[in-house]
Formats: C-alpha cells, structure tokens, sequence
C-alpha cells in the first residue's frame, strides 16, 4: 500500500514528464514503418531481430533508424535550449538562436557547400557547420566580458545573427551556378533525410554535453524568478550562468545545426506550449521540453513523409508553418500586456 501511495506521489510530481515518455515509443515506431516503403509493426520487429525481409532490414538500419535517432537527438536540443533561453531570459519569445549560434553554425556548412568541399568529403558538411558555430561563440564570449549584463548578450548575439546572414547571402550571391545555390538554400531550409550513422555519432558528444549542461542552469534560473539581485544575494553566480548557458547553446544548438541545418521555432514553440502544465518554474519545463522537441521534430518528419506533394517538404518548413501562428498569438498577447500598464 506504501509503494503505490509513493508511486502516485511521483506520477503526480511527473505527470508532464511522465505522459510526454510514454508518447515517445509509439511516435517512433510510427515514423520507423512510415515511408516510400511501408514497414509494418511484425516487420520492424522481424528487421530488429535481424531476419525478416532483407531490403526491410537495409532500409530500416542505413535510413530510418539514423533519420530517427537525428530527429530525436535534434529536438531534444532544440526544444531543451529554448527552455533555458526562455528562462534565464525571462521572455517567452526568445529562441535558440538568440544568440547567433544556428547562423553561424550555418555560414560554416555554406562554406562547404561554396568551396565545394561536401561534394567531395560528406563530412565536412557536420563539421564546418559545428566549426561555424563554435567560432561564433568567440567574439560574443569577448563581448560578455566588456558588457556583463543579459541586454548587452542578446545584442552581441543579434550582430552575430546578422553578419552571418550576410555573409550567407553574399556565398549566393556569388554562386558560381543556380544549382550551387539552390543547395543551398535547400539545406537552410533544414532536413533529416538521408542522415547516415556518422551524422548520429558526430551529435552524441554535443547532444550529451549540451543536455548535462543545460541541466545544471535549472537551480539558477529558478532563482532569477525573483531577480538578479535576489538571485546573487542566493549565491548564484550571474556571470558563470551566462558562460555556461553560452557554452550549452554553442555545442547543442551548433551540433544540432551541423547534422539537420537551421529548424526553427522548436526550441520556441514547445515551452509555451508546455508552461501552462508546469508551476510556471523554469527548472521544471527543461527535460519536459526536451522530449516534447524530440516529438515535435519526429512528428513535423512523420508529415513531411506524408504530405502529398511532388517533392518532400523540408523540415525547417513545416516547423515554421506549426511555428508562426503561436509565434503571432504570443507578440500579440504581449502588445496586449504593454497596453494595460
């Protein structure tokens, strides 16, 4: 009687959490048997225990499999990230790539794809854009140190954003042919399609670190409910908070950039969508929001796969069209907020 009165108590403290989990099998086996070849549930467990119909087994282990664990991995991040944005800077419109990590991240592929270089080394791709994301970081840690103060980060963030999407826009411009361009413009669009086993093994280490790091800022922003001066007065370190939310930010969100190329509105989307369910404390809506992500993403490839166009949509695009409407409710509940003071 003990056990299941401690086991209510827990569901209780982790429904959100709880209920998000259990959502997670059945969402991908769904998007495992979804496709140009159907793949049924006795089939996938065939392919999983290595007999069965051999092009089932290629096709789940080199395709789906990769896709998915991409997917996840992605999302998570992404969705993990906006939460910790959206807390330590106490406005639920800020995003990931606030700070200018997803556009450098994707100067770096584009630099790839102008130099020819993922034609003839796949890899590069992942890795230019992680470099990209990575070098990003570096003036903006310079600027933090002359300007402590969050306002002066999200600046140095926006001047990032936009020198990178100029510089972007000016590797189109000079493209040497429409196709180059057009690849390009594709990949910033943002996809999963035809992820390979290297693409799961370069996120491993940036979806681990960037998680673990994430989760240590949850006692902080708590605290900076209450303000920064409550919060330093707690014994918090303000200016660490900062390096290490910068830090989580450039290895999630510029990995996450590298294997998939720029999703939006995830990381924007997902805790508010799932805030109203929480005691509205930051702490609690992080591992909701990562798993939320995860099936957000895996949700937005299951309909791209299912939507009847002529060419697959990308997923950047189905994820901005989820995106913008709650987007435009939330500026339009701020304008409303800033009218009545």
């Amino acid at each position: 009687m003990r056990f299941l009165s401690g086991l209510s108590s827990f569901y209780k403290a982790h429904r959100l959490l709880i209920n998000l989990s259990i959502c997670l099998p059945p969402m991908a086996l769904l998007s495992l048997s979804i496709g140009s070849t159907h793949i049924g549930i006795m089939a996938l467990w065939q392919a999983v225990a290595g007999v069965g119909d051999p092009t089932s087994r290629l096709i789940l282990g080199l395709l789906r499999l990769p896709r998915l664990c991409v997917g996840l991995a992605v999302g998570a991040i992404l969705g993990m990230a906006g939460a910790v944005n959206q807390g330590y800077l106490r406005n639920p419109l800020a995003d990931p790539s606030l700070l200018g990590t997803s556009n450098a991240a994707a100067l770096g592929a584009v630099l790839a794809f102008y130099f020819g270089l993922s034609a003839r080394f796949p890899i590069c791709l992942p890795l230019f854009a992680f470099i990209g994301a990575l070098a990003g970081l570096l003036p903006l840690l310079w600027f933090v140190r002359r300007h402590n103060d969050p306002q002066s980060l999200i600046l140095g963030g926006v001047a990032i954003a936009a020198f990178s999407g100029a510089c972007i826009s000016l590797a189109l411009n000079l493209s040497p042919n429409p196709f180059a361009a057009m690849e390009i413009m594709t990949w910033l669009m943002g996809a999963i399609t035809d992820r390979s086993w290297n693409h799961v093994w370069l996120l491993i280490a940036p979806f681990f670190l960037s998680l673990f790091l994430f989760r240590r800022t949850a006692p902080a922003l708590d605290a900076l409910i209450l303000g920064d001066d409550v919060a330093a007065s707690l014994g918090f370190d303000l200016a660490r908070l900062r390096w290490l939310i910068m830090a989580a930010l450039a290895i999630g969100v510029g990995g996450a950039v590298a294997v998939s190329g720029a999703i939006g509105f995830v990381g924007l989307i997902v805790p508010h969508i799932l805030r109203p369910f929480t005691r509205q404390l930051p702490s609690e809506l992080l591992w909701p929001s990562a798993i939320g992500g995860a099936l957000l993403v895996t949700l937005a490839d299951i309909l791209v796969r299912l939507l009847p166009t002529q060419n697959e949509l990308q997923l950047g695009v189905v994820t901005a069209f989820i995106g913008v409407p709650i987007f435009f409710r939330q500026a339009i509940k701020g304008v409303g907020a800033m009218k009545s003071l």
